[in-house]
C-alpha cells in the first residue's frame, strides 16, 4: 500500500486541533489508516516530525495532504463533505484529437484551476500527488500520464496529436537546449527517474505530443512536460491534462487531482472545464463531478456487520466518511457517492464504511451460526498421492518454470505455435518467458540438459499446472493439472514409461481395457500422429473414453533441439479425471 509523508505541524493545523503522537495513532487507527513511522525533520531543529501514513492502495483521494486532512475533518463532523461544481463561463478552453493519437495513446481528458494561490507547502503536496498517483493508480505512467501546465504562458485551443520522433523538437522541463524527441529518448534512459517511462513509446514509430496554438509543445507523454509551460509556486491558472489508454482510470485522475486542489482556487471547489473533440468531431466536456447515487437496504448493512443500528444512525456513520444520505424509509437510505470516492464499487464497500465509522472494536464478537471444518483441496490430495507413489517407483521429482518460450512448446516439437492454445505475455521481459507453459515437457527436457553429466538413467517427472486457452471461461484460460514423467539413457526404455503408466492406473483404480470397445478402463490409441514423437513408437492415452494424454518415445530431431544426446521415452497425462 502506499505511503505518504505529512508535516504533523501542517497536519494539525488543517485539522484545527493538536494531538499527541498516540492520539492520532488512534485517530489513524479508527479511519482505517496506520502511522507507520514517525520521522525528524533535521530543518525545525526537533520541533517538528513528519508522519508516515499508510493508506489503502484504492483511496486515491486521500493521498495528499489535503484529501487526508479533509477525510479526517469530516470523519470527525467538524465540517460537510463539499460541493464541487463547474464554472459557468461560456467559452471553455478546447483540446483537439487527432487521428494519429489513437496508434499509441488514444485518450486525452483536461480541466483547469483558476486563479489557484499556491505556497511552497501546497504546491509540494500538488507536485507529489502527481508522483503518487504516476506509482499507484497509473501503472508508473503506462495506463495514465498527468501534466500540468501554467496557463497564462500558453495559447489554447490545443491539439493532441502523434508524430514521428524527428518531427517533434522542443525544450524539455529543466533543460536549456532543444532536443528532437528520438534524441530525448536516449538522453532520458540515463535518467535515474525518468528511465523506467521511455519503454513505454520509445519503439513505436509515432510519439504523442500536445501543442497550442502557437505551436509551442506542452508535453511528450508519457515522459516529460515542455520547459515553457512549467508551473512554479507563483502559478495561478493550472492547466490539467492526462493523456491515457484507459479512460475511466484518466477521469478518476483529473477527478482526484482537480477536486484535491480546487480549495486553493478564488471560489473554493470550483473547476473549470474543458472540451476535448474527438476523432470523430464529437465534443466531450471534462471533467464530470456528477455523483453517483446508490439506494442501500439498513437491514442488509446489520446483517453483513454484525450491529444493529436504525437508519438515522446508519446515515450518520456513512456521512462521516464523505458519503452523503437522504432517508427515504425505515430501511432504505439513498447514497449520494461523490466524485472523489471512486473506491465505491458496489454495496459492500458501503458496508465497509459504515463499519469502519462504527469501529472496528465496538462490533460485539459472536460465535459464527456456520461451523466449517477445513480439507485439503481434493486435487492436491490427489497429486501427493501421485507424487509419493512415482517417486517411489524411481523418479525424481523436478519443479520447472510456469512460463516458456514459443521455441520450447512450439518449434523444438516441429509444430506451429498459432496451433497451441497458448496464453500469450503480452510484453515479455525475456525470450524464455514468452508464454504459460501448455506442456510440463519442455522443462523437464531442459532440466535434462543441464545436467547430462548426471548418471544414468535419468528418470525425472513433474506434478503441476499448465495454462491453456478456454474462451468459455471468464478469464480466457484454465488451469489443468498434469503428470509428466522422462525417461533418459542409451535405449529408449519405453517399458519403464509403459510400467509406470500402469502403476498409475492401478493406484487409480482405472483397469486396462483390452477389447477397447466401450468407454471404460484405459487403453492406448497408437492410431494418431504426431511430429514431436518418433513414428509407430507413441500412443495417445484414452481413459473411459476420453484422450487425457500421450505416451511414446521422443523423435530424434526434438532430442537434437533440446541439446540432447540420446534417447528419450515420456508420458504426459492430465490426471483431474481422477479426481
Amino acid at each position: 500500500m502506499p505511503t505518504i509523508g505529512v508535516k504533523r505541524s501542517l497536519l494539525f493545523n488543517e485539522l484545527g486541533q493538536k494531538y499527541t503522537d498516540e492520539e492520532f495513532d488512534q485517530l489513524c487507527f479508527d479511519y482505517g489508516l496506520e502511522l507507520d513511522d514517525i520521522e525528524p525533520l533535521p530543518e525545525t531543529n526537533g520541533e517538528d516530525v513528519e508522519y508516515k501514513i499508510e493508506i489503502p492502495a484504492n483511496r486515491y483521494d486521500i493521498l495528499c495532504l489535503e484529501g487526508l486532512s479533509r477525510a479526517l475533518k469530516i470523519f470527525l463532523q467538524k465540517i460537510e463533505m463539499p460541493k464541487f461544481h463547474i464554472s459557468s463561463n461560456q467559452k471553455l478552453i478546447r483540446m483537439k484529437i487527432l487521428p494519429n493519437t489513437q496508434r499509441i495513446r488514444p485518450i486525452v481528458v483536461g480541466a483547469v484551476l483558476r486563479n489557484i494561490t499556491f505556497n511552497a507547502d501546497s504546491y509540494n503536496s500538488f507536485i507529489k500527488l502527481q508522483e503518487k498517483l504516476h506509482l499507484n493508480l497509473c501503472r508508473n505512467r503506462t495506463l495514465v500520464a498527468i501534466g500540468t501546465h501554467d496557463l497564462d504562458t500558453i495559447q489554447p485551443p490545443f491539439i493532441y496529436d502523434a508524430r514521428e520522433p524527428k518531427q517533434i523538437k522542443f525544450r524539455s522541463l529543466n533543460q536549456k537546449d532543444e532536443m528532437r524527441a528520438d534524441e530525448m529518448m536516449e538522453f532520458y534512459l540515463k535518467d535515474t527517474h525518468l528511465k523506467r517511462y521511455v519503454s513505454i513509446i520509445q519503439d513505436s514509430d509515432v510519439y504523442p505530443v500536445i501543442y497550442d496554438s502557437k505551436n509551442v509543445v506542452l508535453s511528450l507523454p508519457p515522459i516529460i512536460n515542455g520547459d515553457h509551460s512549467k508551473i512554479s509556486v507563483n502559478t495561478k491558472n493550472v492547466f490539467i491534462e492526462c493523456t491515457a489508454v484507459d479512460l475511466h482510470k484518466a477521469n478518476v485522475v483529473l477527478n482526484i487531482m482537480v477536486t484535491m486542489f480546487a480549495q486553493y482556487c478564488s471560489k473554493p471547489f470550483e473547476i473549470e472545464p474543458v472540451e476535448v473533440e474527438q476523432v470523430d468531431g464529437k465534443v466531450i466536456v471534462y471533467p464530470d463531478l456528477s455523483d453517483r447515487v446508490q439506494d442501500i437496504s439498513v437491514k442488509k448493512v446489520n446483517q453483513r456487520i454484525g450491529i444493529e443500528v436504525d437508519a438515522k444512525k446508519t446515515a450518520t456513520l456513512l456521512n462521516r466518511m464523505c458519503l452523503e444520505t437522504k432517508i427515504i424509509d425505515s430501511d432504505t437510505i439513498r447514497v449520494n457517492i461523490p466524485v472523489t470516492r471512486a473506491d465505491i464499487l458496489h454495496f459492500c464497500d458501503i458496508a465497509e464504511d459504515c463499519a469502519v465509522a462504527y469501529g472496528f472494536n465496538n462490533i460485539c464478537k459472536t460465535v459464527p451460526k456456520t461451523s466449517c471444518i477445513g480439507n485439503q483441496f481434493e486435487l492436491n490430495r490427489v497429486s501427493d498421492l501421485l507424487r509419493h507413489s512415482v517417486a517411489e517407483s524411481g523418479f525424481i521429482e523436478a519443479l520447472t518454470f510456469t512460463l516458456c518460450s514459443c521455441s520450447d512448446a512450439a518449434e523444438k516439437f516441429g509444430k506451429n505455435i498459432e496451433n497451441i492454445p497458448a496464453v500469450h505475455i503480452a510484453n515479455p521481459k525475456t525470450q524464455d518467458f514468452q508464454i504459460g507453459r501448455t506442456s510440463l515437457l519442455p522443462g523437464l527436457l531442459k532440466t535434462i540438459a543441464n545436467n547430462q553429466g548426471t548418471a544414468l538413467p535419468i528418470q525425472l517427472f513433474e506434478v503441476s499446472d499448465v495454462i491453456l486457452k478456454d474462451s468459455t471461461r471468464e478469464t480466457g484460460c484454465r488451469n489443468e493439472r498434469r503428470l509428466c514423467a522422462v525417461f533418459y539413457n542409451k535405449t529408449p526404455g519405453f517399458e519403464t514409461i509403459h510400467g509406470l503408466l500402469d502403476r498409475v492406473m492401478t493406484l487409480v483404480k482405472v483397469p486396462y481395457n483390452e477389447n477397447r470397445t466401450n468407454n471404460e478402463g484405459y487403453y492406448l490409441n497408437n492410431q494418431c500422429e504426431d511430429s514431436g514423437f518418433f513414428p509407430d513408437r507413441h500412443a495417445q492415452v484414452i481413459v473411459c473414453g476420453q484422450n487425457i494424454g500421450v505416451i511414446g518415445v521422443l523423435h530424434p530431431n526434438v532430442i537434437e533441439n533440446f541439446g540432447l544426446k540420446l534417447p528419450c521415452s515420456i508420458l504426459e497425462i492430465n490426471i483431474e479425471p481422477f479426481v
